[in-house]
C-alpha cells in the first residue's frame, strides 16, 4: 500500500492499518486521528504537520521520519522506534512514549506536557526549549541529551540516567 491508498481508505472510514510498510511515504498535513498503525514501518516518511491525535502507533518504526509540527495528543507510541526522527515543534501532550527509542531525535520546541516517557531512550536527543511539564521520565535514559532551556516543572525524574546530559538553564 502507498500513502495515497492509505489516505483514500482512511477517508472512506477505514482505521486499521497495522503493520503496513509506508517507508519514505508522504503523509504531510494529513488528518489521521484514531488511526491504528501499530507495528507499521514509517521510517523516513514525511508526516510533518500531520494530526495523529489518539492514534495507535505502538512498536511502529519511525526512524529518521519528519514529524515536525505534527500533533500526537494522547497518541500511543509505546515501544516505537523514533531514533533520529525530527519532532521539532510537535505536540505530544498526553502521549504514551513508554519504552520508546528517541535516541538522537530532534525534539526542539516540542510540547510533551503530561507525556509518559517511562523507560524511554532519549540518548543524545535534542530537547532544547522542550516543554516536559508534568511528564513522567522515570527510568528514562537522557545520557548526552541536550536539555538547555527545557521546562521540567512537575516532571517525574526518578532513576533517570543522565551522566553527560546538558542540564536545563
Amino acid at each position: 500500500m502507498n500513502a495515497d491508498e492509505l489516505l483514500k481508505r482512511y477517508a472512506e472510514g477505514e482505521r486499521d492499518f497495522e503493520a503496513i510498510d509506508l517507508q519514505g511515504g508522504d503523509l504531510r498535513q494529513a488528518t489521521l486521528m484514531c488511526v491504528r498503525l501499530n507495528g507499521a514501518n514509517l521510517s523516513e516518511a514525511n508526516l510533518s504537520g500531520t494530526n495523529l491525535s489518539s492514534a495507535k502507533l505502538a512498536e511502529a518504526k519511525l526512524c529518521n521520519a519528519d514529524l515536525s509540527q505534527a500533533t500526537f495528543l494522547s497518541t500511543d507510541l509505546s515501544g516505537a522506534n523514533l531514533s533520529g526522527a525530527n519532532l521539532g515543534g510537535a505536540n505530544l501532550s498526553g502521549a504514551n512514549l513508554s519504552g520508546a527509542d528517541l535516541s538522537w531525535a530532534n525534539l526542539i520546541g516540542c510540547t510533551l506536557r503530561s507525556a509518559d516517557l517511562e523507560g524511554a531512550n532519549l540518548e543524545g536527543a535534542h530537547l532544547q526549549y522542550a516543554r516536559l511539564i508534568d511528564a513522567n521520565l522515570t527510568d528514562a535514559n537522557l545520557d548526552g541529551a541536550n536539555l538547555h532551556w527545557a521546562q521540567l516543572e512537575g516532571a517525574t525524574l526518578d532513576r533517570v540516567t543522565m551522566p553527560d546530559a546538558i542540564s536545563p538553564s
